[in-house]
């Protein structure tokens, strides 16, 4: 456990550097840092030796078992802050938070992403819901696919709604940032990986198709669907069946229904 902790009893410039990170994109990248909030992606972040550059706890109240261990076994720098500023921090004001982590942010890079014979990807093309960006995230580590890519002008998946969404799997799931399909596109071909699309009015329907090859999944924005220059790209494009008076499902349950299926058709293979 680190030496004494700073402490924070006024809205000085490290609380503002912060508080900035709540909200604007820009500041996140330039402070290359986000927040973290919740006792799941905390101690999934530790767990995944995720760097942190400052844990953030309680200096007013008894703090819980959980965060007294997490405090005395890492060697993150501590900041102990007055209950009213963390509690801006942690932006529930009816739950405020112990402990909040500062996370570094990761760069966007390929090398994150391991490929396998039987690789499973997941694209989502220009996403506007930071919370249906977490959804996917915590969809994409739970059905077993090794990366998701967040493609165009989207929201950003280290807004702090988009972190909570993950419950955690932010940190298990590399995610990368990409301007334009291009680079995606680019990547895949060279490592012979398929491009699936979903669309309403796809082809195929998703269990005809065959997801037990080496596939990125892609999933469209919540109110346009894919792109022309993702559409162009697919190699095939496949539709979720429905039934009711439901005209097409949300963004993030599709992509979850996707990736069960996808899920699904490998388990069976093997």
């Amino acid at each position: 456990m680190p030496g004494s902790p700073l402490i924070i009893r006024v809205r000085n410039s490290r609380f503002q550097q912060w508080q900035a990170l709540l909200t604007n994109r820009s500041k996140r990248q330039r402070a290359g840092e986000f927040l973290v909030h919740g006792v799941r992606p905390i101690t999934l972040a530790i767990a995944r030796d995720w760097p942190l550059t400052a844990l953030i706890y309680d200096a007013d109240r008894p703090l819980s078992r959980w965060a007294v261990d997490t405090l005395s076994n890492s060697r993150t720098s501590q900041v102990a802050m007055a209950t009213d500023l963390i509690t801006e921090l942690g932006e529930k004001p009816d739950d405020p938070p112990e402990l909040i982590a500062v996370a570094e942010l990761p760069p966007d890079d390929y090398a994150r992403v391991t490929v396998t014979r039987d690789f499973l990807g997941l694209a989502f093309d220009r996403p506007t819901s930071p919370g249906n960006i977490g959804t996917l995230i915590r969809s994409a580590d739970a059905f077993g696919a090794e990366a998701m890519i967040v493609t165009g002008h989207a929201a950003d998946p280290y807004d702090p709604k988009c972190v909570r969404a993950t419950t955690g799997s932010l940190f298990a799931l590399p995610v990368i940032r990409e301007p334009s399909p291009l680079g995606v596109l680019t990547w895949a071909r060279d490592n012979g990986i398929g491009i699936i699309g979903t669309d309403e009015t796809g082809t195929t329907d998703i269990a005809a198709a065959d997801l037990t090859q080496s596939s990125l999944l892609v999933i469209g924005n919540e109110t346009t669907g894919l792109s022309a220059a993702w559409r162009e790209a697919c190699d095939v494009m496949v539709r979720i069946p429905i039934t009711g008076s439901a005209s097409s499902l949300n963004a993030a349950n599709a992509g979850s229904v996707v990736l069960y299926e996808a899920a699904r058709q490998r388990s069976r293979a093997r």
